[in-house]
C-alpha cells in the first residue's frame, strides 16, 4: 500500500469512528432522557385527556404539572374519574376503585391510611345524608387493608355533638369496626401549626397531626348542600382536619385551595348514594334527600367535585373553590377533557 493510500486509509477509519461514537453518545443521551423520565403515580396524574379505555392499552408517562387545565389528550389505561350507579354502596365503591386501577394502585404494603369522611354533627343518622354512608366509609377501609395497609384510621373534628355521639349516631364506627379499620376521637392537643408553603392566602394552619402523617389520604364526602359554600363536597370536607374552621369562611374558596396544596388527597371517592339537596349541611329532613345510587372516584379532586356539582345542577365555576383549585394547579374542572367511565351496575 503506497503512503497515499495508508493516509486515505487512516481517513476513512477515523470519520467512521467518529461517526459511530457521535450516535453512540446521541442514543446514550436518549436512554438517558427516557430513564428521568416520571414513571410512578403522582398527585397530579390524573390530568389526563378524553379516550376510549382498551383493555391492555400501554401507559405513557405523565406530563408535568400545569397550573392551567391540558389541552393534549394523552393515553392511560385509566379513567380520569369513575362513576358507579345502581348497586349497594360497597359494590359501587369497588367497581369505581376497581376500574382506577384499584386500590393497590393508592395503598402501598405498610401503609398507615387515614379516611377522612364526613362526620360534621351527631343529630342525625345516616339516612338523613348530613354524615358519609357507613358502608361506602367500610368499603374504603376494607380496600385498604386488603391493600396490605399497616392501619386504617377514620376521623373526622365534628361541631355538632361529641365525636363518640357523632361516631356512633352516624353508623359508621359500628361498620369501621367491622370492616378492621380504627375510629380516630381527634385530639385538640394533636392539632399542629404547619406552613402551606403554596399557600396564596392561607400561609399557615393548625392540622391534625395524624393527616400529615399518614401515607395516604382517602377523602370520602358526601354530596350535600351547604348553606354557605353551596356545596360541600370534597375539598369542603378537609376543613374536618384543622382546628380554626371559622377562619377559613372570610376567603373559603381560596383559603380551601391554599389547604388543599398541603393536604393532598390520594383518592377522593364521593358518596351520593343518599344526597343532601337542601338545608346542609345539617339538614334534619327526609324530603331533603335524594336517593341518587351513585358513587364518583377520582384522584382529582377538582375533578370529583366538579362532577358532584353537576349532579345538584351547578355549573363548577360558579363555586369559589374550584375556580381557585383550578387556578393552583389542583385539578380539571372542564368535564370534557376528562376520561369518565361510567358503571351501571343495576
Amino acid at each position: 500500500m503506497t503512503d497515499l493510500s495508508r493516509k486515505n486509509f487512516l481517513r476513512f477509519l477515523a470519520a467512521s469512528f467518529s461517526s459511530l461514537y457521535l450516535s453512540g453518545c446521541i442514543n446514550q443521551e436518549k436512554l438517558l432522557s427516557k430513564s428521568l423520565s416520571p414513571n410512578k403515580i403522582t398527585p397530579t396524574s390524573f390530568l389526563l385527556g378524553p379516550q376510549n379505555i382498551v383493555e391492555g392499552d400501554p401507559t405513557t408517562e405523565p406530563e408535568e404539572f400545569s397550573t392551567q387545565e391540558p389541552s393534549s389528550t394523552p393515553t392511560s389505561i385509566y379513567p380520569d374519574l369513575v362513576v358507579a350507579r345502581q348497586g349497594d354502596p360497597e359494590e359501587m365503591v369497588r367497581a369505581a376503585v376497581d376500574s382506577l386501577g384499584g386500590m393497590g394502585r393508592f395503598v402501598k404494603p405498610g401503609d398507615v391510611v387515614v379516611v377522612k369522611p364526613n362526620i360534621c354533627a351527631s343529630y342525625h343518622s345516616y339516612e338523613y345524608a348530613a354524615t358519609t354512608n357507613p358502608w361506602v366509609v367500610a368499603a374504603a377501609v376494607k380496600m385498604a387493608l386488603e391493600s396490605g395497609a399497616k392501619q386504617v384510621k377514620v376521623m373526622d373534628f365534628p361541631f355538632g355533638g361529641t365525636a363518640e355521639q357523632a361516631y356512633r349516631n352516624s353508623g359508621i364506627q359500628a361498620e369501621v369496626s367491622k370492616a378492621g379499620g380504627k375510629m380516630v376521637v381527634m385530639s385538640n392537643i394533636k392539632f399542629i401549626e404547619t406552613t402551606i408553603p403554596d399557600g396564596k392566602d392561607m400561609k399557615s394552619a393548625r392540622i391534625y397531626d395524624d393527616v400529615l402523617r399518614a401515607d395516604v389520604l382517602i377523602n370520602i364526602p358526601i354530596a350535600k348542600h351547604h348553606e354557605l359554600a353551596r356545596l360541600t363536597l370534597a375539598m369542603k370536607n378537609l376543613m374536618g382536619v384543622i382546628y380554626n374552621r371559622p377562619y377559613m369562611h372570610a376567603n373559603l374558596g381560596q383559603r380551601l385551595a391554599d389547604l388543599s396544596t398541603r393536604i393532598r388527597s390520594n383518592l377522593v371517592i364521593v358518596d351520593a348514594v343518599r344526597m343532601l339537596m337542601a338545608h346542609g349541611p345539617t339538614g334534619g329532613n327526609l324530603a331533603d334527600v335524594k336517593k341518587a345510587d351513585t358513587i364518583i372516584a377520582s384522584p382529582d379532586i377538582v375533578a370529583a367535585d366538579s362532577y358532584t356539582a353537576n349532579l345538584f345542577g351547578v355549573q363548577p365555576e360558579n363555586l369559589s373553590y374550584i375556580k381557585k383549585g383550578v387556578q393552583m394547579g389542583l385539578g380539571v374542572k372542564n368535564l370534557s377533557k376528562l376520561n369518565i367511565k361510567e358503571i351501571n351496575l343495576g
